[in-house]
């Protein structure tokens, strides 16, 4: 294509040639004015001069024409695989690429947006458009056209937005009668303390029909906590309890309705964060020694621990005439904490405790109660248990593990991790235990024990045990046999985990559940979802992963540490995740509680329908009637509407590259000296006359 121009390269100042226009312009009309011989001839004569000033060239360029861009989006999001819209948008696809196809100078570009990949929330058209045209020119767009369901989730608020002036077609999925029901969140608490009650406020949503009422059943952590009869379109309170601290992953699901398009979104989560008020921990030293301060630290140091320590300084039986108003201490308010409070606490530690006479017997029964309904209760024995006022003397030998032999063993030795104990979630993993003996410092007394009928997790000399734990109805009791824990605090000989030892212990025993001997827990990381199999035994099952859309998938797992298997598969779906091994369960939720993509599934024609007008295209289903009712395509010069009543147009362009120009200086050479000489020739003849 070869395009011709004018352009000027005046070889004065701008203000020079226009002062010479105006003076040629004065005196051509001075010379009209006086019929002035020739004033025609002169008048040519001066604008050539003038002209010849601007320095006119004459151009030519050599054009190539550019391609006009189509991009055609198809939708892949989840939603498209309902009610056979994956079979509608293949078909279509290959009808638009045939039609297209046939248009000259038309660069076609297929893309496919809105795969789940376990991160992006909602079907992002727009976004795959804006890449596929990051390298076009505006000026070269001819339109877009959109193969989906409707239910997009990243529309420009207007046709500016686009970055092109074409227009945008909508060729929609499905049917205009699908049916389908939805469980809507209204109000979702993200926080709650552990033991208290929270609300969860939804709806239920049918789409399609109407006055069906449907049967709702909530779970929390898989179990059953509420199922009853709901009108679509009512409000309802479901009163959720926070049983333990961290997520509590509550589900409500509605029954599905008869001929709906999918069950995916009749369930909505909600997950719930357990926190605790606080931690009250009951510590009760019967005599002052090293190692009462590691306790007390421990504990004091931990901002969700609420701790009530007593020191037992002076048993009933060593009476110095000191009389009681001078005593600086407190009484000790056994029946308060040991029959009024006792539940309130959810921990015990008897620190080197003999029987004084400061606990009657029946505070014991109380103690070995509380323990069977839940609560926890920590030995930490020294010479004390072996002797004859020993704690295993009283009722609480009905839920101790170990009973003592009356002998204390003083030697130097190394504690080390039993078998249990390097699976076990309070000893696996301590720092320094990996190596034989342990890299820690060595202790010098150890309780001699007959029988155990807990988990030994840590021995000393002659496998005898030094950590014992067990669980005692709906409770636990750890039992620790030496009081020398604290050389280890102390730095002696380079010291020992004396914090993750205590602090897993006091954790374990109220029920911390990362630290539960037998667990399944689902972790996400990035794009990858973590399985994750806490166990003491030698072996674990197979794991069936269901995910957020039904579909199932095993899963075999690998050993790690001790204790731990493990296996990963890609999250490819957002939404809730389940796995079972036939015993435990697992929840976990993969990007937000509730995907929009499942939110509303029905196709629609309105959601695209405002930005199509704008641009002056056109939204219309792909089966108004049997089988595929695909569009013509028209290709357009010029106009404001791009739509009919059977066809859909896109806007052709005329951009172009230019390969080659040509200059050719008018007054420039011999050519310019012609036209002046002339110009002054005609000007001489005509006077001449």
């Amino acid at each position: 294509m070869v395009g011709f121009g004018v352009t000027f390269s005046p070889l004065v100042p701008g203000y020079v040639l226009w002062a010479a226009c105006g003076v040629a312009l004065l005196l051509a009309i001075m010379l009209f004015v006086v019929r002035s011989r020739g004033a025609g001839v002169r008048a040519v004569a001066l604008a050539l001069m003038v002209l010849a000033l601007a320095n006119p060239s004459l151009t030519r360029e050599d054009r190539e024409p550019l391609t006009s861009v189509a991009v055609v989006v198809v939708d892949k999001s989840p939603s498209q695989n309902f009610a056979g819209r994956t079979e509608q948008t293949e078909a279509a696809r290959a009808a638009l690429a045939e039609r297209l196809g046939r248009i000259p100078n038309l660069d076609v570009r297929f893309v496919e947006a809105g795969e789940a990949d376990g991160e992006t929330d909602g079907t992002r058209l727009f976004a795959a458009l804006g890449a596929a045209l990051a390298d076009v020119p505006p000026d070269r767009v001819a339109g877009a056209i959109m193969l989906t369901d409707g239910r997009v989730h990243d529309i420009p608020d207007d046709a500016a937005a686009l970055g092109f002036s074409a227009p945008v077609h909508g060729l929609i999925t499905g049917t205009a009668n699908e049916r389908d029901r939805r469980v809507v969140l209204v109000t979702t608490p993200r926080f709650g303390i552990v033991g208290q009650v929270q609300t969860v406020v939804y709806r239920i949503e049918d789409q399609g029909v109407r006055g069906t009422p449907a049967q709702v059943t909530v779970r929390r952590d898989g179990e059953l906590v509420d199922r009853r009869t709901v009108m679509p379109g009512n409000t309802v309170n479901a009163q959720i309890q926070i049983p333990h601290a961290g997520p509590n992953i509550v589900e409500i699901e509605a029954a599905p309705l008869e001929g709906e398009l999918t069950t995916v979104n009749n369930r909505a989560v909600v997950s719930i964060d357990g926190v605790r008020d606080k931690l009250r921990v009951l510590l009760v030293s019967g005599e002052p020694h090293a190692g009462e301060r590691s306790w007390r630290n421990l504990l004091k140091a931990d901002a969700s621990v609420d701790l009530v320590h007593f020191t037992i300084l002076r048993p009933p039986e060593k009476q110095d005439g000191t009389p009681i108003n001078e005593l600086s201490l407190i009484a000790f308010p056994t029946r308060e904490l040991f029959q009024q409070k006792i539940n309130e606490f959810h921990l015990i530690i008897f620190d080197r405790y003999a029987r004084q006479g400061v606990l009657p017997i029946i505070y014991f029964d109380n103690i070995a109660r509380y323990v069977r309904e839940g609560g926890a209760v920590l030995v930490a024995a020294g010479p004390d248990y072996a002797s004859p006022t020993s704690l295993w003397r009283t009722p609480l030998d009905q839920i101790l593990p170990a009973e003592p032999s009356g002998l204390t063993t003083e030697t130097a030795y190394r504690a080390a991790l039993t078998d249990p104990g390097k699976r076990h979630p309070v000893t696996r993993g301590l720092e320094g235990a990996d190596s034989s003996p342990p890299k820690w410092s060595r202790w010098f007394r150890l309780v001699d024990t007959k029988a155990s009928t807990g988990t030994s997790v840590m021995e000393g000399p002659d496998n005898k045990p030094v950590l014992v734990l067990s669980r005692e109805g709906e409770g636990r009791v750890g039992l620790l046999l030496s009081d020398h824990i604290w050389l280890w605090a102390r730095g002696f000989e380079g010291g020992g985990p004396h914090l993750d030892l205590m602090r897993r212990l006091s954790h374990w025993l109220m029920k911390q559940p990362d630290l539960e001997e037998e667990a399944l827990r689902l972790v996400v990381r990035g794009r990858v979802l973590l399985v994750e199999r806490q166990t003491m035994a030698d072996s674990v099952n197979e794991v069936t992963l269901t995910l957020p859309s039904g579909a199932r998938q095993n899963i075999t797992l690998s050993a790690g540490e001790p204790g731990l298997w493990r296996g990963t598969v890609k999250a490819t779906e957002l939404g809730l995740w389940r796995a079972t091994d036939g015993k435990l369960n697992a929840l976990i939720n993969v990007g937000p509680a509730n995907p929009r993509e499942f939110a509303e599934v029905t196709s629609t024609t309105e959601a695209l329908r405002p930005l199509a007008a704008a641009t002056g295209g056109d939204v219309r289903r792909l089966t108004e009637t049997t089988g595929l009712n695909l569009p013509r395509i028209v290709a357009m010069r010029s106009s404001d509407t791009f739509r009919g009543d059977d066809w859909i147009g896109l806007k052709m362009r005329d951009a172009s590259v230019v390969r080659g120009i040509g200059v050719l200086p008018v007054f420039a050479g011999l050519l310019g000296l012609l036209l002046l000489v002339g110009a002054l020739a005609a000007t001489w003849a005509r006077e001449g006359r």
